[in-house]
């Protein structure tokens, strides 16, 4: 029996963990200024993977939260995936080095395809590639530009080199609480034979039943972000009913 994982997210800006609106740096909320403390509050309801964003390094490209990551990844007893400025092996080694377990790869699979297919043969397991699409087109660069290159083309090469998941974001779903977009997500699941981890969109409990329905079809879990830190969702009874 295939397990639907739920990530709660942590977005990390300034050392504290916000919410961008659509990935819009200038519609910024906080809610945690403690994202180590935010992280342990989770594990606490019941998460089993915690999922984090640098999102300094995703505009930077480079890690730039690099030491309050490593601090949440020695804090918490469950795994962390990191995303967010990811563009060389050096950056690659040091965060796994810090206790990340997965790291998160996502501009880069279009911008720097050697380095991609460097690192995921050297730790395909531990790689997920973040797919961000608009109109199923890839978009990059913390999504402020769009590529032509098509979103299930990109995961069956990838899924092809060893790359261990995808994180798939139908950005105009993102932050919108409108619900994922299940059709896209399964289809890129089908089309690339990997595990799909959603992201954007999740609004309400249902939106995650309407996930794990497909999880032996390969969609493995959903990033949740807005709505655990509205109340919207409940981790611990998200995590009880759907496992």
């Amino acid at each position: 029996m295939s397990k639907f994982t739920i990530y709660p997210a942590i977005d990390i800006r300034g050392g504290r963990a916000v919410r961008l609106v659509q990935g819009d740096y200038s519609q910024e909320t906080v809610y945690n200024d403690s994202p180590v403390n935010a992280a342990l509050e989770w594990q606490a309801q019941g998460a089993s993977w915690i999922h984090l964003v640098d999102l300094d390094g995703a505009k930077a490209g480079h890690p730039v939260n690099a030491e309050l990551i490593g601090q949440i990844a020695a804090a918490v007893d469950v795994p962390v995936q990191l995303g967010g400025g990811l563009r060389t092996e050096a950056d690659v080694e040091r965060l796994l080095g810090l206790g990340v377990e997965r790291i998160i790869l996502g501009t880069a699979a279009i911008e720097d395809r050697a380095f991609v297919e460097r690192v995921l043969a050297r730790h395909g397991d531990r790689v997920a590639i973040g797919i961000d699409a608009r109109d199923g087109r890839v978009a990059t660069r913390g999504w402020l530009e769009t590529s032509e290159v098509r979103a299930e083309e990109l995961a069956r090469e990838l899924a092809a080199k060893g790359a261990a998941a995808f994180i798939f974001t139908d950005i105009s779903r993102d932050g919108m609480m409108e619900g994922p977009n299940v059709e896209a997500i399964r289809s890129l699941a089908a089309y690339s034979g990997a595990d799909v981890i959603a992201s954007g969109g999740v609004s309400r409990i249902e939106d995650l039943r309407a996930l794990a329905a497909y999880k032996e079809e390969g969609i493995s879990g959903a990033i949740v972000g807005k709505a655990l830190y509205t109340g919207a969702i409940a981790l611990s009874d998200a995590v009880r009913e759907l496992n």
